[in-house]
């Protein structure tokens, strides 16, 4: 198989450029420098967003059985990439987002739930859910319903991670001491492994898959004190979990999601929307997930190489709690 991936340098585009190459798969890798591309790949340098930043697309000649495209902003890009590699290519895969749903996606929602409206595959930067869905027009319109799938993402974790949310905890666990560990311990958590994905997806070309797809872990897969007490495993430190109750969070003002990343608090739209979708789909079409400890153990190891300091997107907030946050809420002697 011939793979074109625009990106691939970073979390998802990486996964999946390495398990091409894993597979003896051709791997074609257009992308502006700023990061080392993997080792196995082929180079094309250029600038989505610049005036004429295609041209090194446009002048080589490859062809290619499937295109793999995590962009995540102005879906215009996406529909020049589209329109150019139309004729070349046989398959255009994107890489989207549960957030394409309308809010509040409801538990258990499949790919038939309404997505939102306004997208446009000709627009600038909008918001993310917006971006996300005017990306899924530009590759339909481009490769037809029939030649494209549309990867709707869910939380994304594993080694390579550029947002922020594993990193921090499993630098908090190696920090030790009390740590807040926002409860219940066995609220089940949704996740995909980066890696998982990128399998998904090759997988998906191979069978010549299309349409939409919700690709995360079955519900269940894990639950919130799987993950935290992997991290504590992982990273060998002391840290002593403090499960505390919900409703003592949210008094407190701290954030779900951000603040105590992956978390929010059960019985909530956020809750159904991040970690309830429906996956049968995907599930009968290849995708396995790994343990949760296999990812956590990775992404310390991944981590720990990088002196601790993951690299973090510009265009991602911040994530996790400030300690003195975290030591008055601790420090209530109901917690």
């Amino acid at each position: 198989m011939r793979l074109l991936l625009l990106g691939g340098t970073e979390f998802v585009g990486r996964a999946v450029a390495e398990a091409a190459v894993g597979r003896g798969w051709e791997v074609t890798v257009f992308h502006r420098g700023r990061h080392e591309a993997p080792q196995g790949v082929r180079t094309l340098l250029g600038d989505r967003t610049a005036l004429g930043g295609l041209a090194a697309l446009d002048e080589d000649p490859g062809e290619w059985d499937v295109v793999v495209d995590t962009w995540s902003a102005a879906p215009r890009a996406v529909r020049d990439s589209a329109r150019l590699l139309r004729g070349r290519a046989g398959r255009y895969v994107y890489v989207s987002s549960c957030s394409v749903y309308e809010w509040p996606r409801p538990a258990g929602h499949t790919e038939e739930a309404p997505v939102v409206e306004g997208a446009s595959p000709d627009a600038d930067v909008t918001d993310y859910a917006r971006d996300k869905r005017g990306g899924e027009l530009a590759a339909v319109d481009a490769f037809g319903a029939d030649q494209s799938v549309l990867v709707r993402a869910g939380l994304i974790l594993g080694p390579y991670e550029n947002v922020g949310r594993l990193p921090w905890w499993l630098n908090r666990m190696a920090r030790g001491g009390p740590v807040l560990a926002p409860g219940p311990r066995e609220l089940p958590l949704q996740y995909v492994d980066a890696r998982d994905l990128a399998e998904w997806v090759l997988g998906a070309a191979e069978q010549g898959l299309s349409g939409p797809y919700n690709l995360i872990s079955p519900q269940g897969h894990t639950t919130t004190g799987e993950l935290l007490e992997a991290c504590v495993r992982a990273t060998g430190g002391p840290a002593e979990l403090r499960w505390t109750a919900p409703e003592v969070i949210l008094a407190a003002g701290i954030e779900p999601w951000t603040q105590l990343p992956v978390w929010v608090p059960p019985g909530s739209d956020l809750h159904d929307a991040l970690h309830s979708a429906d996956v049968s789909r995907a599930a009968a079409t290849g995708l396995r997930c790994r343990p949760v400890a296999e990812t956590v153990t990775d992404t310390w190891a991944w981590l720990s190489a990088l002196g601790g300091t993951a690299p973090q997107r510009p265009d991602r907030t911040a994530k996790g709690l400030d300690p003195e946050v975290e030591a008055k809420v601790l420090a209530d002697p109901g917690v």
